[in-house]
């Protein structure tokens, strides 16, 4: 955990996935807020609309909300694809880190997560400080 927090390269893909999914982002609030003030509009004037109007409109948005809806569900397989992508690398790297180390300082065994770890033996500060140093490589 604390890899992907404080890993130069963690926060790198993390910022390249904020960029890369920003202007969708964007856009899909952008819809959201055209779809609710449609609504809106709607749910004034459906009093005033005769019932073929009331039904035309209704069907209009409920179209534009099941489209949406998909795009949001899209949005969020992508990003969600992207994201396990780029935390992929980034584990990749850290299991390079952790075995540079490993081999460097004469360790047998290195566990990912315990229950309780003595700090003296605790080589996450060394695993992110070898990764932050290869992160422009």
């Amino acid at each position: 955990d604390r890899i992907f927090r404080e890993a130069s390269t963690a926060k790198n893909a993390q910022a390249k996935l904020e960029q890369e999914f920003a202007k969708r982002e964007k856009d899909l609030v952008d819809l959201g807020n055209t779809i609710k003030a449609a609504s809106d509009k709607f749910e004034r004037e459906a009093p005033t609309l005769s019932e073929t109007q009331r039904n035309t409109r209704q069907k209009q948005l409920m179209d534009q909300d099941r489209e949406f809806q998909r795009k949001r569900r899209e949005f969020q397989e992508d990003l969600n694809t992207r994201k396990n992508e780029e935390q992929q690398i980034v584990i990749e790297r850290a299991n390079r880190a952790v075995k540079q180390v490993a081999e460097t300082e004469k360790y047998d065994v290195i566990f990912q997560e315990a229950v309780y770890i003595n700090p003296k033996h605790d080589i996450t500060d060394k695993v992110i400080k070898s990764l932050n140093a290869t992160a422009g490589k």
